[in-house]
């Protein structure tokens, strides 16, 4: 057993132990989180979101992304509510109280005149708002907000990447979706029966070892060993060998040996795809409150030819969208959303990824003035 384990033995759960992280139950708030697609606020013009708790209106305007306090401070109508009486402004629907969408001051109270002594007066909130890879992202810290490009994946900034981007609001809390998402164990069993794996052999179980990347950004779970059949006392082999499968030798195998997993904060995961297939899954579990999160998927390739994106965006609707986003990871949604809040008690080995991502919100998120 590694030495993360070796901190906690198994069925004990040490007094003050992950504080931090059970603290966070609503969210790591200094971070820029992903709300919105861009082409669907280019689209809609504003949206309606909530992160960390907190109601937000995302509005699109004059070729810039605005982030506001659903809330008009002066009777607490939501701002969404309002129009858009003069360009970069939100009128409220209830009394006109006009806002400027870059710095949430007041503008105008459009129903007491040109010369309202209350214009300048009042203000909403504002977020940081700015586009990166196709999606909008908000920032929800008290403190000046770092680059965006901190808090997300360098490769999905590049110019030749692909990103299909899928996402819906599920129940379950943030943590229990990263946890999942990490898991070393649930794979074998979750998502023995999915379509995406139909043809494809599922180990049984796994030696792995976890480790930061270079850039001490990820933590990633590898396997030093692959067991895709066991032998248990008492009750016969397992799994079953299907006549369907592909010869261990030569098929794919999920879990297997290139199938390389990281997470990374504030809860983003990375699956690379194992075998031939040249894409990239990541998952955002982004805090809605504590008992739902945005759960955003994407599927990112960097082809470069006309033909292989065509090919690969062709693949993703008829066949990524519905049968890996939709059914596989909708096995993962249905668990995230039974689980309650706990640790895992009695451990067992698998339990170290678990224990590693836990560690990496204890010991490294961000916090105020921090």
């Amino acid at each position: 057993m590694s030495a993360i384990l070796q901190q906690a033995p198994t069925g004990t759960r040490p007094a003050g132990r992950w504080e931090k992280y059970k603290a966070a139950v609503g969210g790591l708030t200094q971070y820029w989180y992903p709300v919105a697609t861009a082409a669907e606020l280019r689209r809609k013009k504003r949206k309606v979101v909530t992160i960390l708790g907190t109601q937000l209106v995302l509005f699109y305007d004059q070729g810039g992304y605005y982030a506001l306090l659903d809330k008009c401070p002066h009777r607490q109508v939501p701002l969404s509510m309002g129009r858009i009486e003069f360009p970069g402004h939100i009128s409220c629907i209830f009394h006109g109280w006009t806002f400027d969408l870059k710095t949430g001051e007041l503008a105008a109270a459009l129903t007491d005149g040109p010369s309202s002594p209350v214009t300048r007066k009042a203000c909403v909130r504002t977020f940081p708002a700015e586009e990166r890879a196709g999606l909008v992202f908000v920032w929800m810290g008290e403190s000046k907000p770092v680059r965006v490009e901190e808090d997300v994946p360098e490769e999905l900034l590049r110019p030749d990447a692909r990103v299909y981007a899928h996402a819906r609001i599920t129940g379950g809390n943030w943590r229990h979706a990263a946890e999942n998402g990490f898991d070393e164990g649930h794979v074998k069993m979750v998502h023995r029966s999915a379509l995406w794996v139909a043809f494809r052999n599922v180990s049984a179980w796994n030696e792995t070892y976890i480790e930061r990347t270079p850039d001490r950004v990820w933590v990633r779970r590898k396997q030093k060993k692959v067991n895709l059949f066991a032998d248990y006392p008492g009750l016969g082999t397992w799994p079953k060998k299907r006549f369907w499968k592909p010869d261990p030798a030569k098929g794919t195998v999920t879990g297997g040996s290139d199938h390389g997993i990281d997470v990374r904060l504030p809860a983003i995961l990375r699956v690379k795809q194992p075998g031939k297939a040249d894409w990239t899954h990541y998952e955002w579990y982004v805090p809605v409150d504590e008992n739902r999160y945005y759960y955003l998927v994407l599927a990112v390739t960097w082809r470069k030819s006309l033909w292989k994106r065509f090919t690969f965006w062709l693949r993703y609707w008829t066949y990524i969208l519905w049968v890996h986003h939709y059914q596989f990871n909708g096995q993962d949604l249905a668990i995230v959303a039974a689980m309650p809040e706990s640790s895992p008690s009695p451990a067992y080995r698998p339990d170290e990824s678990i224990v590693a991502w836990r560690k990496l919100v204890e010991e490294e998120a961000r916090t105020p003035g921090k």
